[in-house]
């Protein structure tokens, strides 16, 4: 038997690159029980690359085309369809044409036939290459075919085929086309078959379009369908289309559209029990595939024949579940404020610490929120908690009114907290050194972890870390500190409710948390302010800063006039803050102090943008307008009936904003502080591992978990493939958007912000921080792009503390994530910033450029 062309019954599991990804699924199809498939023959790669590979001409222009980016579309163009002439003119090879002619003789040459490519890049669990590559139907007689194979040959430098490869990293000359050959069946319906479905992601509910005639006229866009939905064996929805038109094959080769008769227009078409036994059908093809699948059916003869069935890869993965129950997951990236995937060493470090019930996903962690949906306590306490986020409280109580977490009767042992807000602020003491002897008693423990893990290395380190962990999680979760920052977050909600209904002033409290002491993260944007002051006396050095791409830079500046000054300022703030960076809760990211360079641009924005001593004019500037704010708020409340203990009241409430609210942000810095010690001392265990030829490079350990690490390390074994498959993983996970809120089912279940009086074509979002702003949008999904001027507004995704450097020269924020008390939130109040978080896909409907009015009082934005 040739391996040039290979029967569908003949098709092995592993042929991948023999049979591409649609030739492999049809294998596997005709094997399965009670499965129809029409016959058919597989042209491998094996015949493509026979056919190409003594071209000269082709491999020439292939390298030409290697050598172009995504964005060269008219070279793309020019090159794509020279190759695609070169192979329709050549030749297929005489084994080849002998193989095709045996198979069609087999199956009847009279016959008509389908001719579909089946790339070695597609259908692929990560990359679904859909539509890529070219499909032609109802193909009459042997030399048509043939004509037929090798179009598909060519199709596989459509331009759109080749940009795709481009923007998914696939080599083009690693990419190989196998062509299919398959009886057509002429069916009277047709459709495609989604057994999880596409909205909602809810893998339970069963997705069916369905269409008379060929299916290419819904592939196409041509005709709507009806859409029938399934879950467990019934039928939950049915919208039926006007259907005008159908594609029918024709006798004499060749498809033609049609119109449909008006009287058959409006009738549906499958039956009830039609509809329930290609669900079922579904179901056994997903069973058999372990995954959801988009599957291409058609009727003929009340028979259900499966033309194609792939892996649905915009699924977001349902977290890992340790039973069948139903159970309801909460995205921890939109609470952290950092929504990119983490690698496997910074995921395995954050369950270390945290005491919640976490589950992975798409390289993502979930809160297993279920327990506490399933008592009313737990309940009230969960929606109050979640009470600042409309979105994740309206996905909740979508979830809990359609009772799919079933309540159990309260816990008659667990006690119920019966401390109001208000008993709580009436208690705490009101004594900033509180909050110096924490930030005291942090730091003395950093020390001593500093000395201490020099002496470790091997596994032994490993132990240690794990025993360090604990302390870390002493000083994270110490119920002193917790009530810090609690305290003031409950005297701003008192400050925010009394204030609008004794005076109806909106988020006073804002206004009061400009400029406050011991805010760690907000001194740390205006601190890069006092580097740019001391670099700016000297020329020699901003030249020179402007052209570094390099991390050796601190070296390199000695011999210039203000060099050894700029270096020591720059080492002296990565001291303090260089363990930060964007996305600092994975341990694998990059720190300021491992890539000092990140800093030079906005080091260098901070020069052009500002005046000498800005830092602190900014500082003194927001303190101000907080204390005058009080008195104003304090002159009005004394005029009330009842206005002087109203007043005694209010002033209490705002020294305890001024006093604690900017500890809100340390014993995260605490925490980082300790993962750059912790990691640090990993790497250099990395670098024995790269000597000792376990590992390729140092960065390979971030795609193992702590404990395979620790093994590793013992046993100084490794299965390379591993970080391979994980690396791979991790790319996936990038183009992967995260969901707030993800049930068992995999349904993704969204809320959405209710408002009045809001113009009608704003973006709404979550108010943060008051006022009224206009400016320029720049959208910056990366901070390495970051090029803003004085007014600008940052529009992203997230802003975790590594970003607040670019706060100091915004004038407003715009995020898609993030909540009343995130990071971002806190510092643009301090810096008195107007900010909207959680607007849904703002990165998307905002344009870089684009002139924009946001109101961070009301949570809303309008494009001018």
């Amino acid at each position: 038997m040739s391996s040039l062309v290979l029967g569908f019954q003949e098709m092995e599991k592993t042929q991948l690159l023999l049979v591409g990804g649609k030739g492999l699924h049809l294998g596997e199809l005709s094997k399965m029980d009670g499965i129809q498939v029409p016959e058919g023959f597989c042209v491998t790669t094996a015949g493509y690359q026979k056919a190409i590979e003594q071209n000269e001409t082709y491999h020439a222009l292939l390298d030409r085309l290697t050598m172009l980016k995504a964005e060269d579309r008219d070279q793309i163009g020019e090159i794509s369809r020279n190759i695609r002439q070169l192979i329709i003119e050549t030749e297929i090879p005489s084994d080849v044409v002998k193989a095709v002619t045996r198979y069609l003789s087999q199956f009847g040459e009279e016959h008509a036939y389908a001719v579909r490519s089946s790339a070695t890049a597609e259908d692929l669990p990560h990359a679904s290459f859909a539509g890529q590559q070219d499909t032609y139907l109802n193909i009459i007689g042997k030399e048509s075919i043939f004509q037929h194979i090798s179009k598909c040959w060519a199709s596989l430098f459509t331009d759109r085929a080749v940009i795709y490869r481009m923007q998914n990293g696939f080599d083009h000359s690693q990419v190989y086309l196998a062509v299919i050959v398959q009886r057509m069946v002429f069916p009277q319906a047709s459709g495609i078959l989604f057994t999880a479905d596409p909205m909602t992601s809810n893998r339970k509910l069963l997705s069916i379009d369905a269409s008379f005639g060929l299916g290419e006229a819904l592939v196409s866009g041509l005709v709507s369908a009806d859409c029938y939905q399934v879950q467990e064996g019934v039928i939950v929805d049915k919208r039926i289309a006007t259907k005008k038109l159908a594609i029918y094959g024709r006798k004499e080769g060749g498809t033609e559209t049609r119109q449909i008769d008006p009287d058959q227009q409006m009738s549906q078409t499958l039956t009830e029990q039609q509809i329930l036994q290609l669900a079922r059908i579904g179901r056994q093809i997903e069973a058999y595939f372990g995954s959801p699948q988009d599957i291409e059916w058609c009727l003929a003869d009340d028979t259900f024949y499966i033309v194609q069935s792939r892996p649905i890869t915009t699924l977001y993965p349902i977290p890992e579940a340790v039973d069948q129950e139903n159970h309801v997951y909460l995205s921890v990236g939109h609470q952290q404020m950092m929504t990119d995937p983490i690698k496997p060493l910074g995921l395995s470090f954050y369950l270390l610490i945290t005491p919640a019930p976490m589950r992975k996903a798409g390289g993502r962690l979930f809160v297993d929120v279920a327990p506490r949906l399933a008592t009313p306590v737990g309940r009230e306490t969960l929606l109050n908690t979640l009470g600042s986020d409309p979105l994740i409280k309206g996905a909740l109580m979508t979830i809990i009114e359609r009772d799919f977490i079933k309540l159990l009767p309260n816990d008659q042992t667990a006690p119920i907290p019966n401390t109001s807000n208000t008993d709580m602020l009436a208690q705490f003491e009101n004594d900033p050194t509180i909050v110096s002897d924490l930030i005291k008693r942090s730091q003395t423990s950093i020390e001593e972890l500093k000395q201490k893990i020099q002496t470790k290395s091997g596994a032994d380190l490993f132990d240690f870390i794990l025993e360090d962990l604990q302390e870390l999680k002493k000083i994270l979760f110490d119920p002193k500190s917790s009530m810090v920052f609690m305290t003031a977050m409950n005297a701003s909600s008192w400050i925010n409710e009394k204030m609008y209904e004794w005076l109806g002033e909106k988020n006073a409290a804002d206004t009061l948390s400009q400029s406050v002491p011991n805010n760690i993260t907000s001194e740390m944007g205006l601190a890069l302010l006092d580097v740019a002051d001391v670099i700016r006396p000297y020329p020699e050095v901003i030249d020179h800063l402007q052209h570094v791409r390099d991390d050796n830079f601190l070296d390199e500046l000695v011999k210039f006039d203000g060099g050894q000054e700029t270096r020591d300022a720059i080492y002296d703030y990565l001291s303090k803050y260089g363990m930060r960076c964007t996305g600092e809760i994975d341990i694998t990211k990059t720190r300021w102090s491992e890539k000092p360079v990140t800093l030079v641009p906005m080091i260098l924005g901070n020069i052009k943008k500002f005046e000498p001593n800005a830092g602190n004019r900014k500082f003194e500037q927001g303190r101000q307008e907080a204390l005058e704010k009080e008195k104003e708020l304090l002159d009005r409340l004394k005029q009330l009936p009842d206005g002087e203990q109203k007043a005694k009241e209010t002033k209490r409430m705002i020294s305890l904003i001024r006093n604690f609210i900017g500890y809100r942000e340390y014993p995260k810095y605490g925490m980082i502080n300790r993962y750059f010690v912790y990691k640090k001392a990993i790497l250099k265990e990395a670098e024995q591992l790269v000597k000792a030829g376990v590992i390729h490079e140092k960065e390979d350990v971030y795609y193992l978990t702590f404990e395979e690490l620790h093994e590793v390390v013992r046993t100084n074994k490794l299965d390379y493939q591993i970080i391979s498959k994980r690396k791979d993983d991790y790319n996936f996970f990038e183009k992967l958007t995260p969901p707030r809120v993800i049930t068992s089912d995999g349904e993704i279940v969204t809320g959405e912000y209710k408002r009045e009086n809001v113009p009608a074509k704003a973006i709404v979002g979550l108010p943060v921080s008051s006022g009224l702003i206009e400016g320029r949008a720049r959208v910056i999904l990366s901070m390495d792009d970051a090029d803003l001027e004085d007014g600008d507004i940052l529009v992203t995704s997230f802003t975790d503390p590594g970003w607040t450097p670019l706060f100091v020269s915004i004038k407003g924020l715009v995020t898609e994530v993030g909540g009343l008390m995130t990071h971002g939130a806190v510092i643009a109040r301090e810096y008195g910033l107007p900010a909207v978080v959680g607007v849904e896909n703002a990165t998307k409907l905002i344009k870089d450029g684009q002139r924009i009015r946001v109101h961070g009082t009301e949570g809303y934005i309008e494009i001018l």
